[in-house]
């Protein structure tokens, strides 16, 4: 390990840290954690594994995530327990955010310290997807994580409900054939501001899903890919809440 690598190491276990131990009572005391499916983690490779999961909030999904993953990696099968696994992380995992959403504050760019990417939109603001997609450089540094890493991504982008997937995790699975595991998220928009950085409401039941990797193939065209996360993710039109 080169002085370089040791230096981002330490910093990422300083963040990883820190972020965790202000956000461990928010999930596990104040509100109620439940995870299905985190015994699975532990089979999964080290890197190229894909997470596709819905959102409600800007940063609690993904704070929530470390903490499983961290919690797995410390041999923790149904629920985080006391958070003595933040003295060693996982570090092995990034996510993929909105460039102006992590720029927006000192607490977003510190959260990027613990392995955010940053991407430019790849679609106007009323909704209408550009044809390029993703841009040429965001799509070598997703590649590039990716095959060392896990990736933590949000394929619609928004944190409105049943909002359309974007290509970008499509082109994902075609060009690199990672692991993808769908995770359901549900209740934190409820626990949570839109920041996910502040509570609303206390004793909220918070419920992590992680399913079994997908079944997919790799020819097949982005649309036929995408339909195939949305439902995983149950963010398609059969999902929809009934009036």
């Amino acid at each position: 390990m080169d002085i370089k690598t040791s230096r981002w190491e330490i910093r990422k276990r300083l963040v990883h840290l820190v972020i965790g131990l202000l956000s461990f009572p928010g999930l596990a005391w104040f509100n109620r954690l439940q995870i299905r499916g985190m015994e699975h983690l532990s089979k999964l490779p080290s890197q190229r594994v894909l997470f596709v999961s819905n959102h409600q909030t800007y940063f609690s999904e993904v704070i929530t995530f470390l903490h499983i993953f961290s919690a797995a990696k410390w041999g923790h099968k149904k629920r985080l327990w006391l958070p003595f696994y933040l003295l060693a992380p996982f570090l092995r995992v990034n996510y993929v955010a909105a460039g102006e959403t992590m720029r927006k504050n000192f607490l977003s760019r510190l959260f990027l310290l613990a392995g955010g990417i940053t991407v430019k939109r790849a679609w106007r603001a009323e909704g209408a997807e550009k044809i390029h997609g993703l841009d040429t450089s965001d799509s070598r540094k997703i590649h590039r994580a990716l095959e060392k890493n896990w990736i933590i991504n949000f394929p619609q982008g928004t944190t409105a409900p049943f909002a359309p997937g974007r290509k970008g995790t499509a082109r994902i699975m075609k060009q690199m054939q990672p692991i993808v595991i769908p995770v359901v998220i549900e209740g934190f928009s409820r626990a949570f501001n839109k920041t996910g950085l502040k509570m609303k409401r206390w004793g909220t039941r918070l419920s992590v899903t992680f399913r079994e990797p997908l079944v997919y193939d790799p020819e097949a065209s982005q649309d036929d890919l995408l339909q195939l996360v949305m439902d995983a993710i149950e963010q398609s039109t059969p999902f929809y809440p009934r009036p």
